[in-house]
Protein backbone atom coordinates (compact mmCIF):
# COMPACT_ATOMS: atom_id res chain seq x y z
CA UNK A 1 0.00 0.00 0.00
CA UNK A 2 2.92 2.38 0.70
CA UNK A 3 4.94 2.86 -2.51
CA UNK A 4 8.63 2.04 -2.50
CA UNK A 5 9.53 5.54 -3.66
CA UNK A 6 7.78 8.89 -3.38
CA UNK A 7 8.34 12.13 -5.20
CA UNK A 8 10.10 14.97 -3.30
CA UNK A 9 6.89 16.67 -2.19
CA UNK A 10 5.57 13.40 -0.79
CA UNK A 11 8.84 12.76 1.05
CA UNK A 12 8.52 16.19 2.65
CA UNK A 13 5.01 15.34 3.79
CA UNK A 14 6.21 12.06 5.28
CA UNK A 15 8.99 13.78 7.17
CA UNK A 16 6.75 16.50 8.57
CA UNK A 17 3.74 14.42 9.54
CA UNK A 18 4.96 10.87 10.01
CA UNK A 19 2.17 9.64 7.69
CA UNK A 20 2.66 8.99 4.00
CA UNK A 21 0.56 11.16 1.69
CA UNK A 22 0.36 8.24 -0.75
CA UNK A 23 -0.79 5.99 2.07
CA UNK A 24 -3.81 8.23 2.56
CA UNK A 25 -4.44 8.58 -1.19
CA UNK A 26 -4.52 4.82 -1.74
CA UNK A 27 -7.12 4.16 0.92
CA UNK A 28 -10.37 3.04 -0.64
CA UNK A 29 -12.96 5.80 -0.02
CA UNK A 30 -15.46 3.09 0.85
CA UNK A 31 -13.31 1.66 3.62
CA UNK A 32 -14.54 2.01 7.15
CA UNK A 33 -13.33 5.21 8.86
CA UNK A 34 -12.04 3.19 11.80
CA UNK A 35 -9.85 1.18 9.42
CA UNK A 36 -8.42 4.39 8.00
CA UNK A 37 -7.67 5.77 11.45
CA UNK A 38 -6.11 2.47 12.49
CA UNK A 39 -3.75 2.61 9.53
CA UNK A 40 -2.78 6.23 10.23
CA UNK A 41 -2.07 5.46 13.89
CA UNK A 42 -0.08 2.37 12.92
CA UNK A 43 2.18 4.26 10.51
CA UNK A 44 2.56 7.22 12.89
CA UNK A 45 3.46 4.91 15.78
CA UNK A 46 6.11 3.23 13.65
CA UNK A 47 7.63 6.62 12.81
CA UNK A 48 7.59 7.70 16.46
CA UNK A 49 9.31 4.44 17.45
CA UNK A 50 12.16 5.11 15.03
CA UNK A 51 12.41 8.70 16.25
CA UNK A 52 12.57 7.77 19.92
CA UNK A 53 14.91 4.83 19.52
CA UNK A 54 17.64 6.86 17.82
CA UNK A 55 17.35 10.46 18.99
CA UNK A 56 20.65 11.62 17.50
CA UNK A 57 19.90 10.67 13.89
CA UNK A 58 16.14 10.68 13.29
CA UNK A 59 14.21 12.12 10.38
CA UNK A 60 12.49 15.49 10.45
CA UNK A 61 9.76 15.63 13.05
CA UNK A 62 6.15 16.86 13.16
CA UNK A 63 5.94 20.62 13.54
CA UNK A 64 3.52 20.68 16.51
CA UNK A 65 2.96 18.69 19.68
CA UNK A 66 0.85 18.95 22.81
CA UNK A 67 2.44 17.63 25.99
CA UNK A 68 0.34 16.80 29.05
CA UNK A 69 2.12 17.20 32.38
CA UNK A 70 1.39 15.15 35.52
CA UNK A 71 -0.40 18.17 37.03
CA UNK A 72 -2.89 18.17 34.14
CA UNK A 73 -1.61 21.31 32.40
CA UNK A 74 -0.70 21.04 28.72
CA UNK A 75 2.22 22.59 26.86
CA UNK A 76 2.25 23.34 23.14
CA UNK A 77 5.54 23.07 21.28
CA UNK A 78 6.71 23.59 17.73
CA UNK A 79 9.19 20.86 16.81
CA UNK A 80 11.33 21.49 13.71
CA UNK A 81 14.21 19.32 12.52
CA UNK A 82 15.71 19.61 9.04
CA UNK A 83 19.11 18.16 9.86
CA UNK A 84 20.64 15.37 7.81
CA UNK A 85 19.22 12.20 9.42
CA UNK A 86 22.54 10.33 9.45
CA UNK A 87 24.46 13.09 11.25
CA UNK A 88 24.22 13.40 15.06
CA UNK A 89 22.77 16.72 16.16
CA UNK A 90 21.87 18.59 19.32
CA UNK A 91 18.62 20.32 20.27
CA UNK A 92 17.87 23.96 21.03
CA UNK A 93 14.82 24.84 23.13
CA UNK A 94 13.53 28.39 22.61
CA UNK A 95 11.14 29.97 25.08
CA UNK A 96 9.68 33.40 24.37
CA UNK A 97 9.14 36.41 26.60
CA UNK A 98 5.94 37.53 28.29
CA UNK A 99 2.78 37.71 26.14
CA UNK A 100 4.52 36.22 23.11
CA UNK A 101 4.58 32.55 22.10
CA UNK A 102 6.63 30.15 20.03
CA UNK A 103 5.42 31.40 16.64
CA UNK A 104 7.13 34.76 17.25
CA UNK A 105 10.43 32.95 16.64
CA UNK A 106 9.43 31.60 13.21
CA UNK A 107 12.27 33.45 11.45
CA UNK A 108 14.92 31.68 13.54
CA UNK A 109 13.89 28.23 12.32
CA UNK A 110 15.59 28.41 8.87
CA UNK A 111 18.78 29.60 10.56
CA UNK A 112 18.87 26.92 13.27
CA UNK A 113 16.93 23.87 12.09
CA UNK A 114 19.37 22.81 9.38
CA UNK A 115 21.92 21.97 12.11
CA UNK A 116 19.80 21.56 15.25
CA UNK A 117 16.48 20.17 16.27
CA UNK A 118 14.54 23.27 17.33
CA UNK A 119 11.83 23.15 20.00
CA UNK A 120 9.80 26.36 20.42
CA UNK A 121 7.84 26.06 23.64
CA UNK A 122 4.75 28.07 24.61
CA UNK A 123 5.06 29.07 28.26
CA UNK A 124 2.28 28.42 30.76
CA UNK A 125 -0.74 30.57 29.88
CA UNK A 126 0.68 31.60 26.52
CA UNK A 127 -0.24 30.73 22.95
CA UNK A 128 -1.71 27.24 22.80
CA UNK A 129 -0.48 26.09 26.19
CA UNK A 130 -3.11 25.76 28.92
CA UNK A 131 -3.46 27.97 31.96
CA UNK A 132 -4.79 27.30 35.46
CA UNK A 133 -8.23 28.77 36.14
CA UNK A 134 -8.97 30.76 39.28
CA UNK A 135 -9.65 28.27 42.03
CA UNK A 136 -7.51 25.52 40.50
CA UNK A 137 -5.07 23.89 42.88
CA UNK A 138 -2.02 24.95 40.87
CA UNK A 139 1.26 25.88 42.51
CA UNK A 140 2.51 28.79 40.38
CA UNK A 141 6.08 28.63 41.64
CA UNK A 142 9.63 28.43 40.27
CA UNK A 143 9.66 24.74 41.12
CA UNK A 144 6.49 24.12 39.08
CA UNK A 145 7.46 26.22 36.07
CA UNK A 146 10.99 24.79 35.88
CA UNK A 147 9.62 21.32 36.60
CA UNK A 148 7.30 21.57 33.60
CA UNK A 149 10.27 22.47 31.38
CA UNK A 150 12.12 19.40 32.65
CA UNK A 151 9.03 17.27 32.05
CA UNK A 152 8.83 18.66 28.51
CA UNK A 153 12.40 17.49 27.91
CA UNK A 154 11.63 14.11 29.45
CA UNK A 155 8.55 13.55 27.31
CA UNK A 156 10.46 14.57 24.19
CA UNK A 157 13.25 12.18 25.26
CA UNK A 158 15.83 14.94 25.35
CA UNK A 159 18.53 14.33 27.92
CA UNK A 160 20.41 17.58 27.30
CA UNK A 161 19.68 20.76 25.30
CA UNK A 162 20.76 24.31 24.62
CA UNK A 163 18.18 26.64 26.20
CA UNK A 164 17.46 30.05 24.65
CA UNK A 165 15.27 32.22 26.86
CA UNK A 166 14.02 35.58 25.65
CA UNK A 167 13.16 38.40 28.05
CA UNK A 168 11.49 36.96 31.18
CA UNK A 169 12.18 33.41 29.98
CA UNK A 170 15.85 34.31 30.32
CA UNK A 171 15.65 34.46 34.08
CA UNK A 172 13.58 31.27 34.08
CA UNK A 173 16.46 29.80 32.07
CA UNK A 174 18.98 31.05 34.63
CA UNK A 175 17.12 29.25 37.41
CA UNK A 176 16.87 26.15 35.21
CA UNK A 177 20.63 26.23 34.57
CA UNK A 178 21.45 26.59 38.26
CA UNK A 179 19.08 23.86 39.43
CA UNK A 180 19.52 21.37 36.56
CA UNK A 181 22.95 21.89 34.95
CA UNK A 182 22.99 18.25 33.85
CA UNK A 183 20.15 19.00 31.39
CA UNK A 184 21.83 21.91 29.57
CA UNK A 185 24.68 22.10 27.08
CA UNK A 186 24.47 25.88 27.33
CA UNK A 187 22.24 28.82 28.22
CA UNK A 188 21.49 31.78 25.94
CA UNK A 189 19.51 34.74 27.23
CA UNK A 190 18.19 37.56 25.08
CA UNK A 191 17.01 40.93 26.47
CA UNK A 192 16.62 39.26 29.86
CA UNK A 193 16.59 40.90 33.28
CA UNK A 194 17.38 38.73 36.30
CA UNK A 195 14.16 39.95 37.94
CA UNK A 196 11.49 42.60 37.37
CA UNK A 197 12.01 45.74 39.49
CA UNK A 198 9.15 47.92 40.68
CA UNK A 199 9.60 50.29 37.73
CA UNK A 200 8.98 47.45 35.27
CA UNK A 201 5.97 46.18 37.20
CA UNK A 202 4.54 49.71 37.18
CA UNK A 203 5.18 50.06 33.45
CA UNK A 204 3.32 46.83 32.71
CA UNK A 205 0.38 47.87 34.91
CA UNK A 206 -0.69 50.77 32.66
CA UNK A 207 -2.41 52.66 35.46
CA UNK A 208 -4.14 49.62 36.97
CA UNK A 209 -3.58 48.32 40.48
CA UNK A 210 -1.10 45.70 39.27
CA UNK A 211 0.30 44.01 36.18
CA UNK A 212 -2.01 40.98 36.54
CA UNK A 213 -4.99 43.32 37.04
CA UNK A 214 -4.10 45.13 33.82
CA UNK A 215 -4.04 41.81 31.94
CA UNK A 216 -7.43 40.81 33.34
CA UNK A 217 -9.05 44.21 32.79
CA UNK A 218 -7.62 45.05 29.38
CA UNK A 219 -7.52 41.49 28.08
CA UNK A 220 -4.58 40.21 26.10
CA UNK A 221 -5.33 42.38 23.07
CA UNK A 222 -5.84 45.55 25.08
CA UNK A 223 -2.68 44.93 27.07
CA UNK A 224 -0.72 44.35 23.85
CA UNK A 225 -2.09 47.55 22.32
CA UNK A 226 -0.99 49.50 25.39
CA UNK A 227 2.51 48.01 25.38
CA UNK A 228 2.99 48.58 21.66
CA UNK A 229 2.74 52.34 22.27
CA UNK A 230 5.63 52.38 24.76
CA UNK A 231 8.96 53.44 23.17
CA UNK A 232 11.67 50.81 23.41
CA UNK A 233 9.30 47.82 23.49
CA UNK A 234 8.03 46.70 20.06
CA UNK A 235 11.07 47.54 17.97
CA UNK A 236 9.74 47.55 14.41
CA UNK A 237 7.61 50.61 13.54
CA UNK A 238 5.91 49.00 10.53
CA UNK A 239 2.12 49.24 11.22
CA UNK A 240 1.58 45.84 9.59
CA UNK A 241 4.08 44.22 11.95
CA UNK A 242 2.56 45.92 14.99
CA UNK A 243 -0.91 44.70 14.01
CA UNK A 244 0.41 41.16 13.50
CA UNK A 245 2.19 41.38 16.86
CA UNK A 246 -1.02 42.46 18.64
CA UNK A 247 -3.06 39.75 16.91
CA UNK A 248 -0.56 37.10 18.00
CA UNK A 249 -0.53 38.27 21.61
CA UNK A 250 -4.34 38.08 21.50
CA UNK A 251 -4.11 34.30 20.96
CA UNK A 252 -3.45 34.10 24.69
CA UNK A 253 -6.18 34.98 27.17
CA UNK A 254 -6.09 37.83 29.65
CA UNK A 255 -6.41 35.33 32.50
CA UNK A 256 -3.61 33.17 31.10
CA UNK A 257 -1.28 36.15 30.96
CA UNK A 258 -2.40 37.40 34.38
CA UNK A 259 -1.49 34.15 36.10
CA UNK A 260 1.96 34.14 34.56
CA UNK A 261 2.40 37.82 35.41
CA UNK A 262 1.73 37.00 39.07
CA UNK A 263 4.44 34.34 38.91
CA UNK A 264 6.94 36.64 37.19
CA UNK A 265 6.26 39.47 39.63
CA UNK A 266 7.73 37.33 42.42
CA UNK A 267 10.37 35.34 40.53
CA UNK A 268 13.99 36.36 41.05
CA UNK A 269 17.00 34.72 39.42
CA UNK A 270 19.62 36.82 41.23
CA UNK A 271 20.28 34.26 44.00
CA UNK A 272 20.95 31.63 41.32
CA UNK A 273 23.42 33.51 39.10
CA UNK A 274 26.60 32.53 40.96
CA UNK A 275 25.52 28.88 40.82
CA UNK A 276 25.39 28.76 37.01
CA UNK A 277 28.24 26.70 35.57
CA UNK A 278 27.06 25.94 32.04
CA UNK A 279 28.43 28.12 29.21
CA UNK A 280 26.25 31.21 28.89
CA UNK A 281 25.70 33.83 26.18
CA UNK A 282 24.03 37.15 27.01
CA UNK A 283 22.46 39.02 24.08
CA UNK A 284 22.19 42.47 25.61
CA UNK A 285 19.99 45.15 24.02
CA UNK A 286 21.47 48.63 23.97
CA UNK A 287 18.13 50.47 24.32
CA UNK A 288 15.49 48.26 25.94
CA UNK A 289 12.69 49.80 27.98
CA UNK A 290 12.57 46.65 30.12
CA UNK A 291 16.22 46.00 30.98
CA UNK A 292 19.19 48.35 31.06
CA UNK A 293 22.59 47.52 29.62
CA UNK A 294 24.24 47.90 33.02
CA UNK A 295 21.84 45.25 34.38
CA UNK A 296 23.01 42.89 31.66
CA UNK A 297 26.64 43.55 32.55
CA UNK A 298 25.84 42.86 36.21
CA UNK A 299 24.51 39.44 35.23
CA UNK A 300 27.69 38.67 33.30
CA UNK A 301 29.84 39.69 36.26
CA UNK A 302 28.19 37.04 38.44
CA UNK A 303 28.20 34.11 35.99
CA UNK A 304 31.48 32.32 35.34
CA UNK A 305 32.05 31.16 31.78
CA UNK A 306 29.65 33.77 30.39
CA UNK A 307 29.94 36.00 27.34
CA UNK A 308 28.08 39.25 26.61
CA UNK A 309 27.37 40.68 23.18
CA UNK A 310 25.78 44.13 22.96
CA UNK A 311 23.15 44.33 20.21
CA UNK A 312 22.72 47.90 19.03
CA UNK A 313 18.98 47.91 18.40
CA UNK A 314 16.33 50.52 19.11
CA UNK A 315 14.24 48.55 21.59
CA UNK A 316 13.63 45.37 23.55
CA UNK A 317 12.87 42.89 20.77
CA UNK A 318 16.35 42.58 19.32
CA UNK A 319 15.63 38.99 18.26
CA UNK A 320 13.33 40.52 15.59
CA UNK A 321 14.78 43.95 14.89
CA UNK A 322 18.41 42.76 14.90
CA UNK A 323 17.85 39.10 14.10
CA UNK A 324 20.89 38.70 11.87
CA UNK A 325 23.25 40.18 14.45
CA UNK A 326 21.75 38.01 17.20
CA UNK A 327 22.02 34.91 15.03
CA UNK A 328 25.66 35.61 14.21
CA UNK A 329 26.42 35.90 17.92
CA UNK A 330 24.58 32.65 18.66
CA UNK A 331 26.37 30.86 15.82
CA UNK A 332 29.77 32.03 17.06
CA UNK A 333 28.93 30.98 20.61
CA UNK A 334 27.63 27.52 19.71
CA UNK A 335 30.46 26.88 17.26
CA UNK A 336 32.94 27.70 20.00
CA UNK A 337 31.38 25.09 22.28
CA UNK A 338 31.95 22.33 19.74
CA UNK A 339 35.67 23.04 19.38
Amino acid sequence: MIPAQANPSERKSDMQTGVSANCLKELNPKENLCDKLHLIVHVSSFTDHRRNSQESSDMATPSRRIITHPNGQTTHVFDDDFTDPWIPRETIVIQHGFARHGAFWYHWVPFLARRYRVIRRDARGHGRSSYPRPGDNYDYSVETVVGEIIDTLDQLRLSKVHFLGESTSGFVGEILAAKHPERLHSLIICSSPAYLPDAALSLFSFGHSSWPAACRTLGSRGWAEALSKVPGTVSIPDPAYIQWWIDQVALSTGEGLAGYAEFLSKADARPYLEKIRVPMLILAPARSAATKLEEQRAIQAQVVNSQLVVIDGQGHEIYVEMAEECQKAVDTFLSGLSR
